[in-house]
């Protein structure tokens, strides 16, 4: 099977099969070039429905799951999106191809400085990449998405209170073997509602274990 028939075969049978219906996600998926940012060793898996192990024993989502993150998001042309996690920076591309701008925050500086190379590559230019540990970040900005690639014990205020009024949070809650992939809204009165998408498993973020507090 040659690139365009698996990146064919991804979106039909693993990313429509997942109930991504949304035709700018698929447009998106479809022509950024997923075998570019997988690492060498794993190119041919590419496009399987699989996580691909990255540098740093971090592994990289699989499509069904990125797709179901792009869409349930609803990114717009006007939105700021904060990604915690930039992994090899495909989602990073994604997600800027939707947006104004993409800050992506990522805890190992050499997994930084590559996806900053493919994504200069690919000539997108409205990302901004910071290494920090999220859980440390004093951080005021507010964010209309903000889109969580590890998952953490729970969802509690810590990654909400970085959203704007109105703004949307994709994050992964719980322990293996049954995670809790989720959407939560923060309402124009404060409060936030979270609706369960799917079950999953994913890498937990690193130090998400720690119990201090997420400062802002």
């Amino acid at each position: 099977m040659n690139l365009e028939e698996a990146r064919a075969y991804m979106l039909g049978q693993q990313i429509r099969a997942w109930d991504v219906m949304d035709s700018r996600v698929l447009d998106v998926l479809a022509k950024t070039p997923r075998e570019l940012f997988v690492p060498d060793d794993y190119r041919e898996l590419a496009f399987a429905d699989t996580d691909i192990p990255i540098a740093h024993g971090q592994r990289m989502m699989c499509p069904k799951i990125e797709g179901r993150l792009l869409q349930a998001l609803q990114l717009e042309s006007t939105h700021e999106v904060l990604e915690i996690g930039t992994g090899t920076g495909f989602l990073t591309a994604c997600i800027a191809q939707f947006v104004e701008k993409v800050v992506s925050v990522e805890i190992f500086d050499g997994m930084t400085q590559e996806a900053k190379i493919k994504l200069q590559e690919q000539g997108i230019k409205n990302v901004e990449l910071q290494t920090k540990d999220v859980f440390s970040l004093k951080h005021s900005k507010k964010f209309d998405a903000v889109a969580v690639t590890g998952s953490v014990p729970e969802v509690d205020d810590h990654f909400v209170q970085m959203l704007k009024p109105g703004g949307r949070l994709f994050i992964i809650a719980g322990k293996a073997p049954a995670m809790d992939a989720c959407l939560v809204t923060l309402h124009d009165n404060g409060e936030w509602t979270r609706q369960s998408l799917f079950e999953t498993v994913v890498a937990p973020l690193i130090n998400a274990e720690r119990p201090e507090p997420f400062l802002l």
